[in-house]
């Protein structure tokens, strides 16, 4: 049965199609339509007569007569009198010189990503709209990454495009020259992208490896494009080190493996070596950022041969320099985890005390694993197990629920 296929296709195909389609008609909304409509054709032709040989370009050729006849019939039909009579043919609207010559940027989705990335609308705005439309994240994933309510961040997605549409700003190509005030949401856009390809929301599988080999795709063209800039190298080191721990993250079980289980034999040392040289290049360039800090984190569990091995005091310090850069309840959640594996684990629930007392964490399902971890570690099972089921309580993927479900069982719980 083809349906799966087809459907990974389209799932796989769609964002690079998308940001052609935009790159040519220059609107979000009617590229959106086309392509959708160029995926049911798919699922009805594709079954009857076979897979095409390239169906990215089969999906491109269809949108593109699809969007042409919806211009067509925006412009002779009754309901669109009022449309702008600027509205140029879609032949018009490519520029005499190419995209890449204005911006600098080869990549068709990656130079959209700067696209949507326009100052005149908020950062938050601007990462859901690129996440939606060029990357293919569903608005249940833009939502975990932003730990808000879906119906947030969909009204978020419908008021970012009325504001772009009431106020004609423009889907232009940045210059060289803009590329910079756009980077630090580009590189949010490609971090959450990754962090959902490390940690998917709606797939079977805890890992969506498309999504993480795509982030690091854009990570290395971003860090050609601006090699100058530590940030880049330091988002790139830390997507690296990250991903270096693919093949030993899931069990045959499905179930989570954590970091200290780990086989460390099986890390991947090439994607390693470049993470820790990546960082070296970035620290060399003396500003530091975020992502450098991150990615120094990662590059001491990466050179700790033992789980026993690891800094966690120097990591505990990374913590409290990231807090300063980047203070978040997630952040501080993390410092605090560091806090208890440098100096004791009292003190690292302590601090979570404080940060489930405050309530801004009060549906993430990690402060509660969190907790009962360290509660488990001290031999306090009774109150683990309870931490344990309000974790359960919250979670939503299936192979985090095997995983508490198991530590629950560990804890007699």
């Amino acid at each position: 049965m083809l349906t799966p296929v087809i459907e990974s296709i389209c799932r796989n195909e769609g964002a690079r199609v998308l940001a052609g389609l935009i790159r040519r008609f220059g609107d979000f909304d009617l590229a959106e339509d086309a392509l959708q409509d160029a995926f049911t054709k798919a699922m009805e032709v594709w079954p009857a007569q076979g897979l095409p040989s390239t169906p990215s370009a089969w999906l491109t050729t269809v949108a593109q007569r699809r969007a042409l006849d919806l211009i067509r019939r925006r412009r002779s039909g009754p309901l669109y009198t009022d449309e702008p009579p600027d509205l140029a043919a879609p032949e018009a609207t490519v520029p005499d010189r190419h995209p890449a010559d204005v911006s600098g940027v080869d990549d068709d989705r990656l130079r959209l990503v700067f696209t949507c990335c326009h100052p005149a609308i908020s950062p938050e705005a601007q990462m859901a709209l690129a996440l939606r439309t060029l990357c293919g994240l569903s608005t249940r994933e833009i939502a975990r990454a932003f730990l808000e309510p879906e119906a947030t961040t969909a009204q978020r997605l419908v008021r970012v495009k009325k504001k772009i549409l009431d106020a004609r700003i423009p889907y232009e190509v940045p210059s060289r020259e803009d590329l910079p005030q756009r980077l630090s949401a580009v590189l949010g856009v490609v971090y959450l992208v990754f962090n959902e390809g490390y940690s998917a929301t709606e797939t079977p599988g805890l890992i969506r490896p498309d999504l993480c080999a795509e982030a690091i795709r854009l990570g290395r063209l971003l860090a050609e494009l601006m090699a100058g800039e530590p940030e880049v190298l330091g988002l790139l080191a830390l997507m690296l080190l990250h991903d270096s721990r693919r093949a030993t993250r899931i069990g045959e079980d499905g179930v989570p493996v954590p970091l200290e289980e780990q086989d460390r034999t099986r890390w991947m040392r090439p994607a390693i070596d470049e993470g820790l040289a990546r960082l070296d290049a970035a620290l060399a360039l003396r500003r530091r950022g975020p992502y450098q800090l991150q990615a120094a984190i990662a590059a001491l569990h990466a050179q700790a041969p033992r789980a026993e091995d690891t800094d966690w005091k120097q990591i505990a310090a990374l913590y409290g320099g990231l807090m300063r850069e980047q203070s978040s309840a997630v952040v501080e959640l993390n410092a605090a985890v560091a806090l208890a594996m440098a100096e004791g684990a009292e003190l690292g629930l302590a601090w979570i005390a404080r940060l489930e007392a405050g309530k801004e964490l009060a549906g993430y399902h990690l402060l509660h694993a969190a907790r009962a971890d360290l509660l488990r570690r001290l031999g306090r099972h009774g109150e683990a197990s309870e931490a344990y089921r309000a974790a359960l309580a919250l979670v939503r993927h299936s192979a985090e629920r095997l995983y508490l479900e198991r530590r629950l069982t560990e804890c007699g719980g």
